[in-house]
C-alpha cells in the first residue's frame, strides 16, 4: 500500500512538472502575429519618414510571409509636429499609409499637445489618422510590458 502511495505521488508530480512545462511553453508561443511599435520624438522630416519606411518595410515583409503585424507609432516632444495638420512634413505620406496600413495607429502625446497649446497660446488639431493618447511615454511602457517590438527611430 505504501509503495502504491509513493507511485501515485511520483506519477502526479510528474504529471504537475509536464503541465507547468506545457503552460510556460504555451504562454511562450505567439498567440497573435507580431507588433511593433516606432517611436518619434525629433521634429525631421527624415526621421519621420524613416518611421513610415520602417513600418511600411515590416508591413510588407509580414504580409509576404502570410504573417501579421500591429502596427503603432508614438510621437511625442518635438515629435508630435509629425501629427499636428498645421506643422506636420509628412502629412501627406500619413494620409497614404494610414490607407495601405490600416492596422496602424497614430499615437499622439497629451502632454506634449497641451504643453504645446499653452505655449503657442491656441488650439492645436492633429491630422485625422491620428488618435491622443495621455502620455506617449507611459503608451511606449504599456506596449513594452505587453510584448510588443520597440525601435526608436
Amino acid at each position: 500500500m505504501i509503495y502504491r502511495r509513493s507511485m501515485v505521488r511520483s506519477t502526479l508530480a510528474a504529471l504537475g512538472s509536464v503541465t507547468l512545462l506545457a503552460r510556460s511553453a504555451a504562454a511562450e508561443a505567439p498567440t497573435h502575429g507580431h507588433r511593433l511599435v516606432l517611436h518619434v520624438d525629433q521634429n525631421d522630416a527624415a526621421v519621420m519618414n524613416m518611421a513610415l519606411g520602417n513600418a511600411g518595410n515590416a508591413a510588407a515583409f509580414y504580409a509576404g510571409r502570410g504573417e501579421t503585424v500591429a502596427l503603432e507609432l508614438v510621437a511625442y516632444g518635438p515629435g508630435l509636429h509629425m501629427l499636428r495638420a498645421d506643422t506636420s512634413p509628412v502629412k501627406a505620406r500619413l494620409a497614404e499609409v494610414h490607407k495601405n496600413l490600416p492596422q496602424m495607429v497614430f499615437s499622439a502625446c497629451n502632454n506634449t499637445l497641451q504643453a504645446m497649446q499653452k505655449n503657442e497660446g491656441k488650439e492645436i488639431a492633429l491630422v485625422s489618422e491620428a488618435r491622443i493618447v495621455p502620455a506617449g511615454i507611459v503608451r511606449l511602457v504599456q506596449l513594452q510590458e505587453e510584448g510588443w517590438s520597440y525601435v526608436r527611430v
